[in-house]
């Protein structure tokens, strides 16, 4: 990171998934809770379909990837883990999540909202982009501009106390055009344990294999760039 990110200090990660920020952002996350920063996860959905158990149920699934993800959170020493709810695999942009993200970006002020690229990409990559994925990051942007700032949109949740935030930034994460990398060589082991907690959906995997991986995709995103392992983003940056 360059010395633009030293005058902040609050950060929230808007996701669809419990461990969505784990793959895509842990290592910065640890990084900048590391520095000092209060970082917040705001967790889109209950996360109640990502299984191929045929004997548990929506409810039994939530409740354990909750509680990981509280979890990792603790590994990482997130200030708090916001739980939204919404049902999993049916993620849509509406007026309802935009308006529930506003308010916590109302409510926990960050300098810089990290989030997930909301479009589809159709280069061969993994799962060509998860829908719940594409209604959050575009739910967080909308969000962010003009949701928040704007103190006539959703009046109640002004009467409520929730007093309007402009974010300085956004960083996407799975952007196919990164502008901004982060450094997280000495975030690794922290980044790696923190995955480990979501062990629902490890799939028998061991933390061998997440070393691996995890270690394989940022020494990529690290090349010429004379560091051994980053994590990727296009910034978006908004006049205050």
């Amino acid at each position: 990171m360059d010395n633009q990110d030293e005058k902040f200090s609050r950060g929230m990660v808007v996701v669809a998934h419990a461990d969505d920020a784990e793959f895509g952002c842990s290592g910065t996350v640890a990084k900048l809770c590391a520095e000092g920063w209060e970082m917040v996860y705001v967790m889109c959905t209950d996360g109640s379909k990502g299984s191929s158990d045929r004997e548990i149920t929506q409810a039994e699934l939530s409740a354990i990837r909750r509680e990981e993800q509280i979890n990792a959170g603790k590994v990482l020493g997130l200030k708090d883990v916001v739980f939204l709810d919404y049902e999993d695999s049916m993620l849509q942009p509406t007026l309802e999540l935009r308006k529930d993200i506003a308010r916590e970006i109302r409510r926990y002020r960050p300098d810089v909202l990290i989030t997930m690229y909301p479009m589809r990409s159709l280069n061969g990559g993994w799962g060509v982009g998860h829908p719940d994925h594409m209604a959050a990051g575009e739910a967080a942007l909308q969000a962010v501009f003009p949701t928040a700032r704007d103190h006539m949109t959703f009046p109640d949740l002004l009467e409520a106390g929730f007093e309007p935030h402009k974010v300085a930034e956004v960083w996407i994460m799975g952007h196919p055009e990164p502008d901004h990398y982060v450094d997280v060589t000495g975030h690794m082991d922290t980044s790696v344990k923190a995955l480990m907690e979501h062990k629902s959906q490890m799939d028998g995997r061991d933390e061998a294999w997440a070393r691996e991986r995890m270690g394989e995709w940022k020494r990529e995103r690290a090349k010429g760039r004379g560091i051994q392992y980053a994590e990727a983003f296009k910034r978006i940056e908004f006049r205050r």
